[in-house]
């Protein structure tokens, strides 16, 4: 519910009250296993951080408040289309307080320090939800603040963006090429994806915009079922959890095999799946605003990337495994849950023009 209120909030206190919702539930998820140290590390640290971050969004939405008189999103974006702000110093410093509060959120770098550890330390089904949930209701919600509200501001906003995203991008798939855990990997592939996503924001074009949608959605698809393939590989997703450990996994399981080679190969955007799609709409919308240099340092990234994705299909199909593999129990629930997940992979990577057009169609309600 506190997703959704933010996503669809047309007033920046209802933004602040469904972020301060959603959070307070998965601060108590993320220690959901309150015997183990990490994750009540996990669950510490994320509410300490992300309590912090919170200021900085209010104390942003005062200031707004106090240079517009207005926290409505419509009504900020009309006072400042008829009102000369634009190099307003309360103005700016409130712009740049949100960009930090929503950018711990959607963690892009340099707001991204808790996401490994809380991915970590979290269960593996919590780490699945805070790994796709959050990210899309915060991306709304910055999405309408900055594209619409703030729009008239977009000079001064852009580059700030432009710096993070390729920040995001870069590191993000920098460090996970060193990652031996395969959920502190996801983790940096998350922050990694959210820097493709800022590429888009960046173009602040129809294409972006709706590619933002159509890749939040494919992300979901592709992210969960990595994310189900460790929980059911790993019992629970507690084993088993270094990226060595799904050696002969081709083997001995063709089927979860088969289905984690696709997700790895989506989230490397290589084709015929939705993580492809969705990288060329983004890259694309770049282009068509006039940042090439942005779009070449995305692909730039995304070639990067196939590395650790690709690793761990060569992991399950080309090295033996050094242990017993454990006994998978497939339940309804769980089969059920990676067969939609890959079907919503490759059908969006098929036919992806319905999808898009959704985006589009999305994007009047939204803004």
């Amino acid at each position: 519910v506190g997703m959704m209120l933010m996503a669809s909030a047309a007033d920046l206190i209802i933004v602040f009250l469904g972020l301060e919702m959603f959070s307070l539930a998965i601060y108590v998820l993320a220690g959901f296993f309150r015997t183990q140290a990490k994750s009540n590390e996990s669950a510490l640290k994320y509410f300490l951080l992300g309590a912090f971050s919170t200021g900085f969004l209010v104390y942003g939405i005062a200031l707004i408040y106090g240079a517009t008189g207005t926290t409505n999103l419509k009504g900020i974006f009309e006072f400042l289309r008829r009102t000369p702000l634009l190099q307003d110093p309360l103005l700016l410093f409130a712009m740049g307080l949100l960009i930090v509060g929503f950018g711990f959120k959607v963690a892009s770098v340099p707001f991204h320090m808790w996401t490994p550890d809380v991915y970590e330390g979290a269960p593996t089904s919590i780490t699945a939800f805070m790994s796709v949930g959050p990210k899309a209701a915060g991306f709304a919600a910055f999405l309408r603040v900055f594209l619409y509200s703030l729009s008239s501001l977009q000079g001064e906003w852009i580059w700030i963006l432009w710096v993070l995203a390729v920040l995001t991008m870069t590191l993000g798939n920098i460090v996970a090429l060193a990652q031996k855990n395969i959920k502190r990997m996801l983790a940096y592939s998350s922050i990694a994806h959210a820097g493709y996503i800022l590429v888009a924001m960046v173009a602040a074009n129809e294409l972006g915009t709706a590619g933002i949608l159509y890749y939040l959605l494919a992300y979901a698809f592709m992210n969960l079922g990595a994310f189900g393939v460790v929980i059911l590989y790993g019992r629970r997703g507690e084993e088993n959890l270094l990226i060595t450990d799904y050696s002969g996994m081709g083997s001995k399981y063709p089927l979860l095999a088969v289905l984690m080679a696709i997700f790895m190969f989506s989230l490397a955007g290589i084709p015929p799946t939705a993580g492809f799609v969705g990288k060329f709409y983004i890259f694309s919308a770049a282009v068509k605003a006039g940042y090439i240099g942005l779009a070449v340092i995305g692909v730039l990234n995304s070639a990067l990337s196939v590395y650790f994705y690709l690793r761990i299909t060569v992991m399950m199909y080309m090295r033996n495994s050094e242990k017993e593999l454990p006994p998978i129990a497939w339940s309804p629930a769980m089969a059920i849950s990676l067969f939609v997940a890959v079907f919503g992979t490759l059908q969006m990577g098929i036919t992806p023009a319905a999808y898009l057009e959704v985006a589009r169609k999305s994007i009047l309600a939204l803004m």
